[in-house]
């Protein structure tokens, strides 16, 4: 499976700038003094995403992005017909979830894989506390992962009480000085915790809409936010997905990017175990109740492991 191009070599006698806002093969990139340019990419394979530093030229009224700089790090997900890049230099991915409606654990799993994989932190926050028993079913279900160390939060975005604004004072202290990207299916709050976090974030949504002559409401757009913490931190807000591939992954790695399998690799009586079926397997005898690992945990595992290896099959 193939990941996105590799970012061009530097132009000489280019601007550099940020890309904030990406709509179709049209981008906003952003100069050090905060000026923006619509730009367009020089070639097929010049596309940028959001995060991405490039250098860029004007020709007339617009800009022409003439390299991307080398990547820190891009996010990304693949199945069998295209790639899909959510965005690149990230500190860290926050998988916005909600009590309601119910999240597809298997979604969480496979975008938390695609971060580790990619070498970026993940950060799981569960919306609508205030919805119940929903709120305590969902948290119940992702007990697993705060067992494995994930971080996970509650929240109550509509909220106003003394608990709310500490849930969100405690996730601001997360985002101060990083680049957060936010994923996460639709319904599950992200645009009202975006103006939550970004007071500016309308302003500044009609004024990139009017940038990239993209309608006010579009939801086909990945943006920049700036957040006002003093420390350089920013949101990325995308939009929403139901499915992510990670054809691009090997199946015979899929367990490394797992932290509840990860211990008990090298563990096995079989240097090529792949965690299914075989005798002797460390993962398998560490299954609940006779170790940590939720069973629900290794089941997602093998179905994934399956799917990734029939992709693979010529």
């Amino acid at each position: 499976m193939t990941r996105p191009p590799q970012p061009a070599t530097a132009a000489p006698n280019a601007q550099e700038g940020r890309v904030v806002a990406s709509y179709g093969r049209h981008v906003l990139v952003e100069a050090p003094d905060g000026a923006r340019t619509r730009c367009h990419p020089r070639g097929k394979r010049q596309q940028a995403v959001v995060g991405d530093q490039v250098h860029w030229s004007i020709t007339g009224d617009e800009g022409v992005i003439e390299a991307v700089l080398p990547r820190r790090n891009v996010l990304f997900r693949q199945d069998e017909q295209r790639t899909k890049v959510f965005a690149a230099n990230l500190d860290q991915v926050l998988v916005l979830l909600a009590a309601e409606p119910a999240f597809a654990e298997p979604q969480l799993g496979r975008a938390l894989i695609a971060a580790r994989e990619a070498g970026i932190e993940p950060l799981i926050a569960l919306n609508k506390r205030d919805v119940q028993p929903a709120f305590d079913i969902a948290w119940e279900r992702l007990a697993p992962y705060r067992a494995m160390g994930e971080r996970v939060l509650p929240l109550h975005l509509h909220g106003s009480d003394g608990t709310a604004r500490a849930e969100c004072e405690a996730l601001r202290a997360h985002l101060r000085g990083r680049v957060t990207l936010v994923i996460g299916p639709s319904g599950v709050g992200k645009s009202t915790l975006v103006n939550l976090l970004v007071p500016h974030a309308q302003a500044d949504t009609q004024a990139i809409s009017r940038a990239l002559g993209t309608g006010r409401h579009t939801t086909t757009r990945t943006t920049w936010y700036w957040l006002d913490d003093g420390a350089g931190g920013a949101l990325i807000d995308s939009p929403g997905f139901h499915e992510f591939g990670l054809h691009h992954i090997a199946p015979q790695t899929l367990a490394r990017w797992m932290p509840d399998f990860a211990p008990y690799l090298g563990q096995c009586r079989f240097h090529n175990c792949t965690h299914r079926r075989e005798p002797g397997c460390a993962i398998q005898a560490a299954l609940a109740p006779h170790g940590p690992i939720a069973p629900q945990r290794w089941r997602f595992y093998v179905d994934l492991y399956e799917e990734l290896d029939a992709a693979r099959a010529p």
